[in-house]
């Protein structure tokens, strides 16, 4: 027997016991499946399974309404004011943004508002948007928190939430936020803070150049503390001042 002959013998007593068994089988890949032809996609070589938009992933993000309380979740209100409609009012003793739809009705959203000694108000229009932004500590931040890093990508984790809406002529923005139980307090540097779905309806509605209004904090605790930073006072009144202070926390 040639050894050709007996190479194949080999071969067929060996499928037949099972040592080869892949060669009985079928070893071809399934093909690909072809990509949509309505897809955007102008090359034929682009991959067929493609990651989510952007809009996508804010439409699949977990909902916060639930860590949000009833009065700070988005709705739609009566909202007298001679402000234009696409305007923002920012609300900040009560925590609320107004987004102005004119006819006396306004969208309302809780918010996030600065600690004490960080709440500010003025009018300032919109300077900048980003989707998923990242986060770049101001100089001011780093100085005060030194411990903070210098760069954050943009995702779930970054403090900027979903969306900023920069305000122009100042380091703050209003955006989204990792940490909705937040909403409706006192915490932050200044900036304004959202529920990531309310900051995305909002960005949606806001244009470059829209006008802000932040409402000054009319409590009696920041009235106090203001003059006490604009007044140059003697101790004994700075001490009387302490007890006043002390009796409104």
């Amino acid at each position: 027997m040639s050894r050709l002959n007996i190479n194949l013998f080999l071969c067929q007593v060996a499928t037949a016991v099972g040592i080869f068994p892949a060669l009985t089988s079928t070893v071809f890949a399934e093909p690909l499946a072809l990509a949509n032809a309505n897809d955007s996609a102008n090359s034929i070589f682009q991959p067929v399974i493609r990651y989510p938009s952007l809009v996508q992933r804010a439409a699949e993000e977990p909902k916060t309404v639930g860590e949000v309380p009833a009065r700070l979740r988005r709705q739609m209100v009566n909202f007298p004011t001679n402000e234009t409609s696409g305007s923002i009012v920012i609300d900040t003793p009560n925590t609320y943004l107004y987004y102005v739809l004119g006819a006396g009705k306004a969208i309302r959203y809780g918010i996030g508002v600065g600690r004490d000694g960080f709440r500010w108000s003025g009018v300032k229009s919109v300077a900048k948007k980003a989707e998923w932004p990242d986060w770049i500590p101001p100089a001011e931040m780093l100085a005060r928190q030194p411990y903070l890093p210098r760069f954050m990508a943009g995702g779930d984790g970054n403090p900027l939430g979903a969306r900023a809406i920069y305000l122009g002529g100042t380091i703050y923005r209003i955006h989204g936020t990792n940490q909705p139980s937040t909403i409706g307090g006192r915490v932050s540097s200044g900036c304004i803070r959202m529920a990531n779905e309310d900051v995305i309806d909002l960005y949606g509605r806001v244009q470059v150049g829209t006008k802000v209004v932040v409402l000054p904090d009319q409590s009696p605790a920041h009235d106090l503390r203001a003059w006490i930073k604009s007044t140059s006072v003697s101790a004994s009144s700075l001490a009387t001042v302490r007890v006043r202070t002390s009796s409104l926390h």
